[in-house]
């Protein structure tokens, strides 16, 4: 059963005659006389009763072009859908995010993104980086920001932002205090005694922090974790110990329990990427979210 067979029977229906059929249809008549008998055998029922002056529909030929009306109906609001899709009238984005990232940059892309597309809509995810890379490579996520290394090879990137590390320590902290005033930086060795604050596993910016310490030849000694980098911030400001977090996140000095902020020697980054599944379809909404949020990140 062809399309083109329902928009026969339909105009046939409508005429009752298949001469003024075939005309409307630009077809001839013997083919379109062909065309019907052709799905009246395929579908094994008579759709319509002919006799030498009239076309008439069966109860058959009724519902089956009762049925053709709703289904030419669809296709052509699916071209329109298509057609909305590809002019960027309308669309859906499911966008996943790091808690630590997206809380401060996402604020400065969607408003952009928004006002341009005001027809996308767009779905946020918010996970840890294990779930994140799994729901990007399985299909469920269309794009994720997420940060370097990535462990599933089947994932594809495009960096965005070279970010630095920095060491948030307790502003009664030794290494605080002797430095006021300057812009030290610190040797990460001097770190192996300290009590660290890190985030949990699943988290892409713990394995960092961890790289960071077994590079300088130790093992951080963690006495606390929490999923959240606001809260190994606060914990790092009550004195609890320290910690490493992107530049990003680093609070200004708006009460005595923000901690300071040091530089560490070697300037070590972490590397933010748009990450996607390899070989998956990017539609027009994709590209332009990630045109956008390039154009957006570059600005500031």
């Amino acid at each position: 059963m062809e399309l083109r067979q329902l928009q026969y029977a339909l105009q046939i229906a409508i005429d009752k005659n298949f001469s003024r059929a075939a005309e409307k249809l630009h077809i001839a008549q013997p083919s379109l006389s062909q065309q019907l008998s052709k799905l009246e055998k395929e579908i094994g029922i008579l759709l319509f009763q002919r006799t030498t002056n009239s076309v008439e529909v069966t109860y058959a030929g009724s519902l089956f072009v009762e049925k053709a009306q709703a289904i030419l109906d669809m296709v052509e609001q699916l071209k329109r859908e298509m057609e909305d899709i590809s002019q960027m009238r309308k669309g859906k984005l499911v966008v996943g995010s790091l808690p630590i990232t997206g809380a401060h940059v996402l604020p400065l892309v969607l408003p952009v993104f928004q006002a341009r597309y005001p027809e996308i809509e767009i779905m946020l995810v918010e996970e840890t980086t294990a779930n994140l890379e799994h729901l990007t490579a399985s299909g469920q996520i269309d794009i994720s920001l997420l940060s370097l290394p990535l462990m599933d090879e089947s994932l594809a990137y495009e960096p965005l932002i070279e970010e630095e590390i920095m060491l948030a320590l307790p502003r009664h902290h030794r290494l605080a205090q002797a430095t006021q005033g300057a812009h030290p930086t610190v040797q990460i060795e001097e770190l192996a005694n300290e009590p660290f604050i890190a985030l949990k596993k699943g988290q892409g910016f713990r394995q960092i922090a961890i790289e960071l310490c077994l590079n300088a030849g130790f093992t951080p000694n963690i006495v606390f974790e929490s999923s959240n980098i606001e809260t190994v911030q606060s914990l790092v400001g009550a004195g609890m110990g320290i910690a490493f977090v992107p530049h990003m996140i680093t609070r200004s000095a708006w009460s005595d329990m923000a901690p300071a902020y040091l530089s560490l020697s070697h300037h070590p980054t972490r590397t933010l990427v748009i990450a996607y599944r390899k070989g998956r379809y990017m539609s027009k909404a994709v590209e332009a979210f990630m045109d956008t949020f390039k154009e957006v990140v570059n600005q500031q």
